[in-house]
């Protein structure tokens, strides 16, 4: 009877804190619902607000993709970065072959391939059309040549520069050549079109804010005299903020999803030429879509923004509607 008991006083203890959390959520379950039929109720106004916003949001983005393609296509071509070792028009076969076993012990160079120049005839012979007049020629003009390929530690602009210093001072080496000054120099225009990029997702951000602000800004005019109602029998200021909220976030989940919606039309629209022109310059470069992370974090970005514009204009605008105010207007009527 004793065990009944407690079991009953804990339970009394229990029911008010689980009705009071269902009620809170019940409420969030109601507000959220109410503010979403608000909108629906108003659609060509919401829609202008969401595609105002998608648009907004697409834009960075879909710079972002674009540069990181870019970043992606450079990435392939600076670690398959050929190093080329002409040697002198007087080296032997000979020399040819001490130079590569030199060459292939260095802890820096992963892979040595040696062309001669016998070999270097045969395929500029093949490749430039001019056969016939090669054949007037007395000697072979090509020297060997070696091509060399760097380890990953040294793909950079100063490790580059070390090997390429010590490889001209071996013998018989006449000229090492590096293409990597062109890779470098887009490199540095991603890097720098990077923070460009950022610098318009934040203002296209502050202006998001700006115009789920005044959205809302509206909404709070359009119900003060509800608002003062709900204040003056006692609803506190999270109460009545609470429906406003809902809204930004309607407005932030509505704009994210328009915002997939341009980027993906824009990809599909994009897709065939960009493959044709890489294509003509015999390139696997290919304009890449918002993975499911991406996807997650584009709704949640947008969805954050809608919520801080909307409360920050709750914050500003109902502190000033106070249940006072009617019986200023009762006093002036």
């Amino acid at each position: 009877m004793a065990t009944e008991r407690r079991a009953r006083g804990a339970a009394s203890t229990r029911s008010p804190w689980k009705e009071l959390l269902g009620s809170y959520l019940l409420h969030h379950r109601k507000t959220a619902r109410d503010s979403a039929e608000r909108l629906w109720r108003a659609p060509v106004a919401s829609l202008m607000t969401w595609l105002v916003m998608g648009i907004a949001l697409a834009l960075p983005v879909g710079l972002l993709l674009l540069l990181t393609s870019l970043q992606g296509v450079s990435a392939g071509w600076e670690s398959t970065a050929r190093v080329t070792v002409y040697l002198d028009q007087s080296a032997t076969t000979d020399d040819l072959d001490r130079l590569r076993a030199q060459v292939a012990s260095r802890p820096d160079v992963t892979d040595v391939t040696v062309i001669t120049k016998d070999e270097a005839l045969k395929e500029f012979r093949a490749s430039s059309g001019l056969a016939d007049a090669l054949d007037y020629l007395d000697e072979n003009p090509l020297p060997h040549t070696l091509l060399l390929t760097p380890d990953e530690s040294v793909r950079n602009q100063i490790g580059m520069q070390k090997l390429m210093v010590a490889l001209e001072d071996l013998k018989d080496v006449a000229r090492v050549q590096v293409d990597l000054g062109w890779l470098q120099r887009l490199n540095t225009i991603t890097d720098l079109l990077g923070r460009g990029v950022w610098a318009l997702g934040l203002l296209l951000a502050a202006a998001v804010i700006l115009v789920i602000g005044n959205t809302i800004r509206l909404a709070i005019e359009n119900r003060r005299d509800e608002i003062l109602v709900a204040k003056l029998v006692g609803g506190t200021d999270a109460f009545v903020r609470r429906p406003f909220l809902y809204t930004g976030v309607w407005y932030g989940l509505g704009g994210g999803i328009v915002a997939f919606i341009l980027l993906q039309v824009t990809l599909w629209w994009m897709s065939g030429p960009v493959q044709r022109l890489a294509s003509l310059y015999r390139s696997e470069f290919e304009l890449s879509g918002l993975s499911w992370d991406g996807t997650l974090g584009l709704l949640m970005a947008s969805v954050l923004l809608g919520w801080m514009g909307a409360w920050l204009a709750v914050k500003r605008h109902l502190e000033a509607i106070e249940p006072n105010q009617i019986e200023a207007r009762a006093t002036a009527g």
